[in-house]
């Protein structure tokens, strides 16, 4: 599958993770609205980013169904699997042509659509790298130029885009935000105690 990309920022969904640390369906957890995680974290990129790509990982059909009916292209990825690289090396793929990616996790629902579009517009703008900064520390989504299509396309195991990052961390330029949730992955079912921000 190939989404029209030319010329534009494609946001991007990893939603292809096992959860093993979650011990249940992770992405179609219901958060305390009752929405599913990764139904949250969709609509905030759609709301942000148009075209947008999810990747999930094979026997996935309910988590597919759901993306799809956000707006989102979904994407099936074989390898998945085999890790976070995988599955943005085939996001990347399917939308080529792109002026850069911004890529989002669907364990991260909290994130607002005003954080993703600042990113991209950074990343319009022409900056490299961009990623969001809150209180002071860097959190997701990540934005990427056109200029890393062939080495995000080719990334394979489990780091993702994390080597491409460290070692380019002098390209990546940091967009102030007032927005915790930039910084809040949900990895555990603790991870959804409390209020919500």
């Amino acid at each position: 599958m190939t989404v029209p990309a030319r010329g534009r920022i494609v946001g991007v969904l990893l939603a292809a993770g096992s959860a093993s640390r979650f011990g249940a369906d992770k992405l179609m957890h219901p958060l305390p609205d009752g929405t599913p995680m990764a139904l949250a974290a969709a609509r905030a990129l759609r709301a942000a980013l148009e075209p947008a790509i999810a990747v999930v990982r094979p026997g996935s059909a309910a988590l597919e169904r759901l993306l799809r009916d956000a707006g989102l292209e979904v994407a099936v990825c074989p390898d998945a699997a085999a890790g976070m690289g995988h599955s943005l090396a085939h996001a990347v793929r399917a939308s080529a042509g792109a002026a850069g990616w911004v890529v989002a996790l669907a364990d991260m629902p909290f994130v607002a659509p005003e954080s993703i579009r600042r990113v991209a517009e950074a990343l319009a703008a022409g900056a490299p790298i961009v990623a969001p900064s809150h209180r002071g520390e860097r959190g997701h989504p990540v934005g990427f130029a056109a200029r890393y299509g062939a080495e995000l396309a080719a990334l394979a195991g489990d780091a993702g885009a994390r080597e491409i990052l460290r070692r380019d961390r002098a390209q990546v330029r940091l967009v102030t935000v007032d927005d915790p949730g930039v910084l809040r992955d949900v990895d555990t079912q603790a991870d959804l105690e409390g209020e919500e921000p």
